[in-house]
């Protein structure tokens, strides 16, 4: 096995992160508003692998210039970005949201003498319920309609090889629209799966796809075509029942 990724303690990380911190607020002072750690070590969930991923705020107006770089025993990743598209960009809703959300929840603030984590932290929630369905609703019509015909042209041309590879599409795509209709980000993207079967509003036919992928049980193509076919009823079922209305019934122009 290869030394790397190395092994590293979370103390070793953190003392990394104080190191950076240091040398950024050196070379940049006062255009510098917060320093910040998101995922996993946001979360107090890293493991000896994890890497580490650092939000920067700067004064608007300040463009310095993030990087994503190896170096010794660690990944790291330095995102950064100006005070008001920090604000934006948090309380924007997209397809990922359940995904991305938690890196402005999460965070570890290692710098941060105006507060402004704290008011980062609230933006998620406060997306509006229309705007969570107008994501739904393209979202639907991107991504999941698209491969469920992808699904049915290469079952059709027997095209079989690569039904697991699209039934694992369109459950990710799924978990994404739970997360959205519950309002709920995942802790990571390792545990979707998991989280996303045990919240309370999903179509029927999610769980037994999502079981069979995590099982790895995916040999038999044609219980996985039936499973995929099963999960596309549920999700139009589940739609109507949330009331919304991906087709129009005229051309748009």
């Amino acid at each position: 096995m290869l030394p790397y990724p190395a092994y590293t303690s979370r103390e070793e990380k953190i003392e990394m992160i104080s190191s950076i911190k240091a040398r950024l607020l050196s070379k940049y002072g006062e255009d510098i508003l917060a320093i910040g750690v998101y995922g996993s070590i946001g979360q107090e969930k890293d493991g000896p692998y994890s890497d580490i991923e650092m939000h920067v705020i700067t004064e608007d107006g300040i463009d310095i210039k993030g990087h994503e770089f190896i170096y010794g025993d660690f990944k790291i990743e330095i995102d950064t970005i100006q005070k008001n598209e920090m604000f934006k960009k948090a309380q924007q809703v997209g397809d990922s949201w359940p995904i991305k959300a938690g890196s402005f929840i999460h965070i570890l603030t290692v710098y941060d003498p105006h507060h402004l984590f704290e008011e980062i932290k609230q933006l998620p929630f406060q997306v509006s319920s229309s705007a969570i369905k107008e994501t739904m609703r393209e979202f639907m019509i991107w991504e999941p309609y698209e491969t469920i015909g992808k699904i049915r042209n290469n079952y059709q041309s027997k095209n079989f090889n690569y039904l697991p590879l699209a039934a694992l599409d369109l459950a990710w795509q799924t978990a994404k629209l739970i997360g959205l209709a519950n309002r709920q980000y995942y802790s990571t993207r390792a545990r979707t799966f998991e989280e996303s079967m045990k919240l309370k509003s999903k179509p029927s036919g999610y769980n037994e796809l999502a079981q069979a992928i995590m099982a790895g049980r995916l040999d038999d193509k044609q219980h996985v075509y039936q499973l995929c076919e099963n999960l596309w009823t549920g999700l139009n079922s589940w739609y109507d029942e949330l009331g919304i209305n991906y087709k129009v019934r005229e051309l748009p122009f």
